[in-house]
């Protein structure tokens, strides 16, 4: 499990003056990133790069202006060109969930944008936890 801290910035609020739905995949995505830690030269490396293809989220509480929220994510596993990563987030120490989510994460080329199998170093990075499958 990763977690990264980000605070709520006031341009993010919607007309009910909390964060709009739509900027919580912006978070989502910025966890999986940080989790991974590849850099830009990585990824060209690689010869790809990864792309969302479906999220799932579930909105159970708002967060507001100021709010710092820690964004935890981890993948549940890796298969072909697909990885599923899943989401917890938080107010900084709160226990209390604000969403959940599940997404959807492909593999693909750099140059053809198609869907490949995910790079075996990335696998190796992963795999104590995605032998489990869950």
């Amino acid at each position: 499990m990763f977690t990264t801290q980000l605070r709520v910035r006031h341009y993010e609020m919607d007309a009910l003056r909390h964060v709009n739905n739509a900027v919580y995949q912006h978070y989502l995505e910025q966890a999986a990133i940080e989790h991974l830690g590849f850099t830009v030269d990585r990824y060209r490396e690689l010869g790809g790069v990864f792309v969302m293809r479906r999220l799932e989220i579930d909105y159970l509480c708002p967060a507001v202006t100021g709010d710092t929220l820690g964004v935890t994510t981890w993948v549940g596993k890796m298969r072909g060109p697909r990885a599923v990563r899943r989401y917890e987030i938080r107010r900084q120490g709160e226990d209390a969930l604000l969403v959940t989510a599940e997404a959807t994460w492909v593999w693909v080329s750099a140059s053809t944008m198609r869907p490949q199998a995910i790079p075996q170093d990335i696998i190796g990075a992963f795999e104590p936890v995605t032998s489990g499958g869950s």
